[in-house]
């Protein structure tokens, strides 16, 4: 009787043995065999925030990118890391392995997309950038750009928010993260771009980091040609020396709710804390994001004595002079000029 139950108990353990080999057999079988290997062509997948295992398994599944959404729930399992699972759109194909997609999934190879910020946009057109390419709520990336808490997270004390601070540059993000991130990144580059020597320069001058891309902002919006970029500058540098009114447009139209691009005699009349034609010195913030080239010549204008400048043909150019009188002379003639 004992011999029989140690016999019958020998069978049973052969018999498990057997099984566990077989369904072990399976399960690796399934890792890493494809649902499909003749099909290459890669979709997109989403993730979705707050998705458990189960639920990404099961859209898998549905999407023909798995055989079977149960083995899949289990490979997570067996190697930990339901955690770890991120959002995004992610790029798969059936011809994947469900490993090969489980790697993929944990370590966020999420699909990304281009933005280009150009020099001199304000956050209402950056925001515009990124709401067209499906990245984040216009709205709520103004709202929160504008926030003068927005600064102050992301250590500029100075500045009442975020504009001039979101450097433009070609960036890739991937949907669904949060405004904050897309913000950050921003800023991030900003200060990437300004040096040490930036930095220094800047105390050379007795001014901050803040009245440099305030100055730098106004450089960037009142020219599109780069060599006149420290001319610009110097001319507004002359002027603040000299404790003049910049008297510069583009900040009295960054102060003007729902602008229709056309500026008057009574926007210019109008106080505000951006019209520098009623009031001395810089205006609160920069008006716009400036660039590498914008930031350099408001830190290194050159040296002259001129004074004004004036648009002077259809190529965005100026002229400059050093006397009220030479300036108005230029004045005449350049809108004589865009009569004829």
């Amino acid at each position: 009787m004992k011999r029989a139950l140690i016999i019958a108990s020998l069978v049973l353990f052969v018999l498990g043995a057997g099984a566990a080999l077989t369904a072990w057999s399976m399960f690796r079988g399934f890792a890493t065999t494809p649902a499909n290997a003749q099909q290459e062509e890669p979709q997109v997948f989403v993730v979705a925030s707050g998705q458990g295992p189960g639920q990404i398994a099961r859209a898998l599944a549905a999407a023909g990118l798995i055989a079977d959404a149960r083995w899949f729930k289990l490979l997570v399992r067996w190697q930990g890391v339901g955690p770890k699972l991120k959002a995004g759109e992610y790029e798969l194909a059936p011809a994947m392995t469900p490993e090969e997609i489980l790697d993929r999934l944990q370590k966020g190879g999420v699909v990304t997309y281009t933005v280009t910020i150009p020099e001199g946009y304000r956050i209402n057109e950056i925001a515009e950038v990124f709401a067209t390419a499906g990245l984040a709520d216009a709205r709520e990336f103004r709202e929160r750009a504008l926030r003068k808490a927005a600064a102050e997270t992301f250590g500029l004390a100075d500045a009442p928010h975020l504009e001039g601070y979101l450097f433009p540059d070609t960036y890739r993000f991937a949907k669904g993260l949060p405004v904050d991130a897309l913000l950050g990144a921003m800023v991030d580059r900003f200060r990437q771009a300004w040096t040490p020597e930036w930095a220094a320069r800047a105390a050379e001058l007795g001014w901050t980091q803040h009245q440099i891309v305030t100055l730098a902002a106004i450089v960037e919006k009142e020219t599109g040609a780069a060599l006149e970029r420290p001319l610009i500058a110097a001319v507004f540098h002359n002027r603040l020396k000299a404790d003049w009114k910049l008297q510069t447009d583009p900040t009295v139209i960054y102060g003007i709710v729902d602008f229709d691009g056309n500026l008057t005699r009574r926007h210019l009349e109008t106080d505000h804390p951006y019209n520098t034609y009623t009031r001395k010195g810089l205006p609160p913030g920069p008006i716009a994001s400036p660039g590498a080239k914008a930031l350099e010549a408001a830190l290194y204008p050159v040296e002259t004595e001129y004074m004004f400048f004036v648009a002077c043909g259809n190529d965005g150019t100026h002229e400059f002079n050093v006397t009220l009188a030479e300036h108005n002379a230029d004045v005449e003639r350049c809108q004589l000029r865009g009569r004829k």
